[in-house]
């Protein structure tokens, strides 16, 4: 079978810095793949490069255009209008009538337990209620691929835990996820493979036991001891 994405010695840059240097990935359906490193080693622009918000300028990328996907930023934007409506205007704006819309988009939000709140003001709701939401409105285009962008880095830990159910979810129902996350625990519980980025280079692609159990690469492994440069 093809896979969802394959890069062969990608480089992105933005202007003199360069983002990511000779990044080769292989990604199938159904994986749970997280991408790990400090502050600035690429994670963000290498999970805009898979979703089509960053072009490469060398290398070669190809992905499956026939799959759906979606994308979660690490705050995400809420139009300053009802829960129902931020979630029912991107399935409107992809052609769907906007009564059907409406229609799933309450399903949606049935889905991750916010469908009291169709009627709030989305800009009213708590840090952890918005992502719900955000995450709602991805659900709702029902995509193949979930990439997710420091999805509970400002969440307290009950907000976490809810995402982090969510996120559970939507793999076990077939949904293949790519997020990026500084929570190492978060990755143990939710990743299948791992993949550490430092300084725009894919230093370690492992899967999880092998990550967290070693042997690493030096650079991985002063980062799994939190011995950050």
């Amino acid at each position: 079978m093809k896979p969802l994405f394959n890069l062969h010695a990608v480089g992105v840059q933005f202007g003199k810095f360069r983002a990511l240097t000779a990044c080769t990935l292989r990604v199938e359906a159904g994986e749970r793949l997280a991408l790990v490193g400090s502050n600035g080693s690429g994670k963000s622009t290498l999970l805009r490069t898979l979703h089509g918000l960053v072009r490469p300028q060398s290398g070669g990328f190809w992905h499956d255009a026939q799959a759906r996907q979606a994308m979660l930023f690490q705050r995400p934007y809420m139009l300053r209008a009802s829960v129902l409506n931020n979630v029912a205007l991107g399935l409107w704006l992809n052609g769907l009538p906007w009564k059907q819309a409406r229609e799933r988009a309450m399903l949606a939000l049935g889905r991750v337990g916010l469908a009291d709140l169709a009627g709030r003001n989305a800009k009213a709701l708590s840090g952890g209620q918005q992502q719900r939401v955000a995450l709602a409105r991805a659900w709702a285009l029902r995509p193949q691929v979930l990439l997710l962008d420091e999805p509970t880095a400002s969440l307290d830990p009950t907000a976490k835990r809810e995402v982090e159910r969510l996120m559970a979810e939507f793999a076990d129902g077939g949904m293949t996820l790519i997020f990026s996350s500084h929570n190492l625990g978060q990755v143990k519980r939710l990743a299948s493979r791992v993949i550490y980025l430092e300084h725009g280079r894919l230093v370690a692609d492992l899967p999880t036991p092998d990550f967290f159990n070693g042997p690493l690469p030096a650079a991985a492994e002063h980062f799994l001891k939190g011995e950050l440069a």
